[in-house]
């Protein structure tokens, strides 16, 4: 990834929501985001969930056959500036790894499935780069699987949340086949006063200056309520104007009957549901009113993405963030930071490794002893577990799963059956990544700034790996111990690992 963008270069961002899938493509002006084309279809993934929260192969086809339109105007974007999303559909989906396996033959990047605190913070900055700063302000956006409530000041979250309830997800609950009954609605309203009632209580004590939504539920109700007449001056949604929207909606019996002015004709089915969630945000959260933003998580993921390219990189503030959550030494990081780069640069050409390989790289050795925290005793399993199931800003589920592997095999012995694990989640690069931390770890036992032996990592072939160690490598008995042990694990992963030195016996 090059170190910056100039004004005019292009990033895009899709986002697979639960509801619709929506393309955005922008220029880079002045260091802000400027949308310059878009495209949204309505997939309806949550839709395609069956009783087993597989997608169905119905479901799946919608999903890629969006996705190749999208691939059609991506042609002036480089792969490296474009990011593809998929939200809680895919989170739910047991089967999403078979829509993604399919999805790349389509797509030049591959999908990043998010955690609902990171689909927040992204919905957080879109939103916030879209309006002038005013304080502490409410986000809400109403999605078709969940709902994500975020408190933040200018560009920084401080509370975020994704709850199990969506436009989509609840049109099949409480409003199937498309009737509409005050029984259904209320039930559906009683349903997200509960999904709501872990956090109301600490969101209502944090409390917020504004109230800002985003996406296609409000987006539709408020702009229905403008037409109708029933927004305040400023064209704000108000708790009165949604409580006359709601009695109106009532008097239609079926989605099919919905008729007002303003409203897609594919927002009619989700709009009772949706309805229903926003009443009961405004009466737990007691909203009087709440503006509205187009920006959402495309924008987000996109100054996400330009904030990597500036060196503002949010996984890199989460790394250090979990390095002093759980004590891990840093000046042994460090350490094993340095060599693992070292050693990374001598063999990156020769193993096609890239740049998104050494960052993935670097941010597994900061984080390789966080397993400490918990026990000595297996901390890499430890360690492993908790990046593999914590919410870390930044980092996608794949990330997430890639580091976990990175950790999990960075000690002790390798089992021939785990290549084959590591092979299915990240292919060769992540095992020679593995490789290339186990070395790193080792040659830093001593965990001191004592001069090591200049060293040097080459590669005859993929499967053949040379350690040159300079000198005599009898002053440093126990490297040599380790370095033997060492050889019999590479071999597990069929990787000869071969030592040259002065006076080294390989």
């Amino acid at each position: 990834m090059s170190d910056f963008l100039i004004d005019e270069e292009l990033l895009a961002a899709i986002d697979m929501g639960s509801n619709s899938f929506h393309l955005a493509i922008a220029r880079v002006d002045h260091g802000e985001v400027k949308k310059v084309a878009s495209m949204s279809e309505k997939v309806q993934l949550a839709a395609g969930l069956d009783e087993n929260k597989n997608l169905t192969e119905a479901a799946q086809q919608r999903g890629l056959a969006c996705l190749a339109r999208f691939v059609g105007r991506l042609s002036s974007v480089q792969p490296n500036r474009l990011r593809i999303v998929a939200t809680n559909a895919l989170r739910q989906a047991k089967n999403g790894h078979e829509f993604i396996q399919k999805a790349a033959e389509i797509l030049p990047k591959p999908i990043e499935i998010i955690a609902g605190r990171e689909e927040a913070r992204l919905i957080y900055l879109g939103v916030s780069h879209s309006m002038a700063n005013g304080g502490r302000r409410l986000v809400i956006d109403i999605g078709g699987g969940s709902t994500e409530f975020i408190i933040g000041e200018e560009f920084e979250p401080i509370y975020t949340e994704s709850l199990q309830m969506g436009c989509v997800a609840y049109s099949k609950t409480f409003f199937a086949e498309g009737e509409i009954s005050n029984k259904a609605f209320d039930k559906a309203v009683v349903a997200a006063r509960k999904e709501m009632s872990g956090i109301a209580n600490t969101y209502k004590m944090e409390g917020w200056d504004t109230v800002v939504g985003s996406s296609g539920t409000i987006k539709a109700c408020r702009q229905i309520l403008v037409n109708l007449g029933l927004s305040d001056e400023q064209e704000n949604l108000t708790r009165d104007g949604l409580y006359k929207l709601k009695d109106r909606l009532l008097k239609f019996k079926h989605t099919s009957e919905i008729d007002f002015e303003g409203l897609r004709e594919d927002r009619r089915a989700v709009l009772p549901a949706g309805l229903a969630i926003l009443y009961a945000i405004f009466d737990v959260l007691n909203i009087d009113k709440l503006a509205y933003s187009d920006g959402a998580l495309r924008e987000g993921v996109m100054y996400d993405l330009l904030g990597r390219f500036k060196h503002e990189d949010i996984r890199d503030r989460s790394v250090q963030a979990l390095m002093g959550r759980y004590n891990a030494d840093p000046k042994q990081a460090e350490r094993v930071v340095n060599t693992a780069q070292h050693l990374f640069n001598g063999v990156a050409d020769s193993l096609d490794l890239t740049t998104e390989d050494s960052d993935l790289l670097r941010r597994a050795a900061y984080l390789h002893e966080i397993g400490l925290a918990i026990s000595h005793g297996g901390y890499h399993r430890h360690g492993a577990y908790l990046l593999q199931h914590s919410d870390i800003p930044g980092f996608s589920q794949i990330d997430q799963n890639h580091l976990s592997h990175l950790i999990s095999h960075h000690r002790r012995k390798l089992r021939a059956d785990a290549k084959n694990d590591v092979l299915k989640v990240g292919g060769h690069h992540l095992v020679y990544l593995c490789m290339i931390l186990r070395l790193a770890v080792l040659l830093n036992h001593s965990r001191s700034d004592q001069m090591l032996p200049a060293i040097e990592l080459s590669v005859v072939n993929d499967q053949q790996w040379q350690l040159s160690v300079s000198g005599d490598a009898k002053q440093w008995p126990l490297l040599v111990a380790d370095l033997h042990d060492e050889q019999v694990q590479f071999k597990h992963w069929n990787i000869g690992l071969h030592i040259l030195s002065d006076k080294f016996v390989d």
